[in-house]
């Protein structure tokens, strides 16, 4: 151990303790947490008040970057330059500050992260707002304190004109604790201070009317008001904001085009991210995403594809990208050195009590130095009063402090007032100087008085408290940037798309599509029809709903899967397009395939959900009933409908209502039919129970029908092409499970039984063969007969081939080949679907 040196034995734990406590104070006092009168951390001051002291004023030229940077590290903030100059690039950023206090000339950086230039290469000088924020430093108004190395002073807090901390927000991480404050627009700020200055008991609710919410520099939507009134009230408040988003046609294509993006979002980021999303399909319907945006201002345009819809691509890029994101407020600020949770009263009282308090110390020094000027003055005018008696004083006098004690002595003088005369020119010796000199001494009277005035009077300082302010917002105020949504907070997609009545329609290959059934002029009965689709050769449409597009369709598979979306969400098409896939909308299995369509009303709305059924049949004669309400709470990968044994597949699932019959047919020529009530609900997992007895093992249910409407007929089809059309009353109702009753009397000659259909005079039949061959015919053309007889031959089949499917559709009554006509008429109470093959209520 050197020689002097000593040893004092401490414990480590009381010594990490204490240790740890100033480390932490110093950064939440001395770093991270603004000052609540300024609004400015430590760095800031010490930036402005320096390039103050170097005199790079808003009205002198611009100085380099790196001579301010060395100005402020020398002489007051010892933490390394790269601080200093970030500190200072960030001040001069119209994307990062609501109301720059620095005015950068060169490379300060970009909103898409890139790095500002080098200081040496960068030039900046202080902006007029600023010189507000220091405005009568010289004059008292605030507390210097001894710098690092106690050579200079620096102020504390800055007189601020400007109420910096609501109008630039702050962010910092302190040890423990946080901050981040959002920008607010100046005029509405000033507004709520004067309007508080008025009335000091204003509440937090009357000053929302002036200061309405944040405005952040770069515009964008306030999505919903809830969090900006937590964070006004309390201090604490979840803030959601958007992109400002239009629509435009760009290239003869429909464009997402955003102008304005959410606060501190880097836009090269976020568009990289999107471009991502797209890639991996997380986002569809974007073909292309550029960033158009030049010094005239932003523009990013998300190019979409034909069938994509605007609102939902738009509500998708809201929800997976930066678009939307949110600002947690945090009003962590210091007061009185001490870290405070603070809401908008609070904040604008504690900078009404700074600004009263530069007040106060501006107008004592005003006052002290315009005594000081008075005093002499009276020490002038006694001199030029006697004016030969004073020079024949001075000119006797052997020297200046012998001058001075003379006329102390000689005309009751104090020292400064001798000084003054003996100091004094000899043109203040002429009549016009010394009339001036009465002049100002009458004026210095008057400001006396005044000065007094105003300290003994509170209400004339608040007063001149709201001049300034006003002044600072007709210098400085402007418009909002960022637009409020009050209806926005936990607004869905649903409910940016209007609630319009559709028509889905459904080909035999499975191609869906929605269309506006406005597109589908309203027809006299017995009117010629439009052509409604251009589908693929042997392709049909099967099925069709009239929905509205916040109903939800149900998709069931022969795996027993269920599939859920909302009908806004299946791609729009015109009248005469084709339609998409339905593959290709839902995450279905390769070797799996969609079997049953159900269209129903909100899934949301309890009593319709548990006054509805899905009555399901599988090949096998399993029939299963299930609550519709364990279909209201889908999932991406789709849910278990039934569970399907080995060997069977799930054939039909059908909505009703709890109280319709119905009945199964089977390839052996059999059916049954039974009360739905026979059959009670069951979770979605089960297996379900048995509805119908097989023959043999090669037996199997070719079709289900839900009764609702007893006028009509169930017709039957066999595979060689023999049908017949048999009336309901046929079929008498028996228990569920029994072997059924003979529907076709199967032979040879007309091979098993394919199809079982419910139909009226108003339907058609399209019956499709192996060979491909699809044939178009009315139901009315076939007479209603016997239960038991075989039926009439349908269709002249070639050689080996029979028929593959026979589906129900809508009559067509027009000349036109090919064409399959809609003739669509709503009239059920809340506009809802009636699907072609089961003329069920949806």
């Amino acid at each position: 151990m050197a020689e002097g040196e000593k040893l004092i034995p401490i414990n480590i734990e009381d010594e990490m303790k204490s240790a740890y406590i100033d480390y932490s104070m110093s950064v939440i006092v001395s770093r991270a947490l603004p000052d609540v009168r300024d609004g400015l951390k430590p760095v800031h001051r010490r930036v402005l008040y320096g390039m103050h002291e170097l005199g790079v004023r808003s009205t002198s030229a611009h100085k380099k970057s790196a001579r301010i940077v060395g100005e402020v590290l020398g002489k007051y903030h010892p933490h390394g330059d790269t601080s200093v100059y970030d500190t200072m690039v960030r001040m001069a950023q119209e994307w990062s500050l609501r109301y720059m206090l620095v005015d950068g000339q060169g490379n300060f950086g970009s909103i898409d992260g890139d790095s500002p230039a080098a200081m040496r290469y960068t030039e900046a000088r202080m902006r007029k707002i600023a010189d507000e924020m220091l405005a009568d430093i010289d004059k008292d108004t605030v507390d210097h304190s001894l710098n690092f190395d106690d050579t200079l002073k620096e102020p504390t807090v800055l007189p601020a004109r400007v109420p910096n901390l609501l109008v630039n927000g702050s962010a910092g991480i302190a040890v423990g604790m946080a901050t981040n404050m959002p920008p607010h627009n100046l005029s509405e700020v000033v507004d709520g201070t004067v309007a508080y200055i008025d009335n000091p008991e204003i509440e937090i609710s009357e000053l929302m009317q002036y200061i309405k919410a944040p405005d952040f520099p770069t515009g964008g939507i306030i999505y919903g008001y809830d969090g900006v009134k937590d964070a006004f009230e309390t201090g604490r408040g979840r803030i959601v904001m958007r992109a400002k988003a239009s629509f435009e046609e760009v290239q003869g294509k429909e464009a997402i085009v955003v102008t304005e993006i959410p606060y501190q979002v880097n836009k090269a980021d976020m568009i990289k991210k999107t471009a991502d999303l797209v890639g991996d399909k997380k986002i569809e319907g974007i073909s292309f995403i550029r960033d158009e945006s030049d010094r005239k201002g932003m523009r990013i345009v998300y190019g979409l594809k034909r069938d994509a819809i605007p609102n939902i691509v738009l509500n998708m890029l809201y929800k997976y990208t930066a678009l939307q994101t949110s600002f947690s407020v945090n009003n962590i600020a210091l007061v009185k050195g001490r870290p405070q949770l603070l809401n908008l009263k609070q904040m604008i009282l504690h900078f009404v009590d700074h600004r009263h308090e530069v007040v106060v110390r501006r107008t004592k020094f005003e006052l002290r130095k315009a005594e000081e000027r008075a005093h002499i003055l009276e020490g002038l005018i006694i001199a030029s009063d006697n004016i030969d008696e004073v020079i024949a004083l001075i000119r006797a006098s052997e020297n200046v402090e012998a001058a001075r004690q003379g006329l102390m002595d000689k005309f009751k003088l104090t020292e400064i007032q001798a000084k003054a005369i003996v100091e004094m020119r000899l043109r203040q010796l002429t009549g016009l100087e010394q009339d001036k000199l009465r002049e100002e001494y009458e004026e210095l009277t008057k400001l006396i008085a005044d000065l007094k005035d105003i300290l003994d009077n509170r209400d004339r300082r608040m007063q001149i408290i709201k001049d300034e302010l006003l002044e600072i917002k007709d210098k400085y105020g402007d418009e909002r940037r960022s637009e409020i949504n009050l209806a926005g907070g936990s607004l869905s997609i649903e409910d940016m798309i209007p609630d319009e009545q559709v028509v889905i329609t459904i080909s035999h290959a499975g191609y869906i599509k929605r269309t506006s059934l406005n597109e589908y002029k309203t027809q006299n009965r017995g009117g010629v029809g439009q052509k409604a689709s251009s589908t693929r050769n042997e392709d049909f449409l099967e099925h069709l709903f009239v929905s509205t597009n916040h109903q939800y369709m149900l998709f069931f598979t022969e795996k027993g899967k269920c599939f859920w979306m909302r009908v806004y969400e299946i791609p729009e098409g015109s009248r005469t397009s084709k339609g998409r896939a339905i593959q290709n909308l839902i995450n279905i299995e390769n070797d799996d395939n969609v079997k049953a369509f159900i269209c129903t009303r909100d899934l949301k709305d309890e009593e319709y959900v548990n006054n509805h059924y899905v009555i399901m049949a599988t090949k096998k004669g399993v029939v299963k009933k299930t609550s519709l309400e364990q279909y209201s709470r889908p999932r991406q990968n789709g849910i278990n409908a039934i569970t399907v044994r080995d060997g069977d597949e799930l054939l039909e699932a059908k909505l009703t209502t709890g109280t319709s019959q119905i009945l199964l047919g089977l390839k052996s020529g059999k059916a049954i039919r039974f009360e739905e009530g026979k059959t009670r609900p069951m979770g979605r997992n089960a297996s379900g129970v048995r509805g119908i007895t097989l023959a043999d093992d090669k037996d199997e249910v070719v079709g289900m029908v839900s009764i609702h409407n007893m006028e009509e007929d169930i017709l039957v089809v066999s595979e060689n092409g023999y049908g017949k059309r048999s009336s309901i009353d046929d079929y008498r109702i028996t228990n569920r499970g029994g072997k059924g009753v003979k529907t076709i009397s199967i032979t040879d000659k007309t091979g098993g039984l394919v199809a079982i259909k419910s139909v009226s005079d108003s339907d058609d039949l399209m019956i499709i063969n192996k060979s491909g061959i699809a044939i178009r015919m009315g139901v009315e053309d076939l007479r209603v007969m016997g239960r038991a007889t075989q039926g009439v031959r349908l269709i002249n089949l070639k050689d080996k081939d029979s028929i593959a499917a026979v589906a129900k559709v809508m009559k067509d009554d027009s000349a036109v080949e090919d064409a399959d006509v809609l003739d669509i008429e709503v009239d059920t109470e809340d506009g809802t679907a009636l699907d072609n093959n089961t003329q069920e209520e949806s």
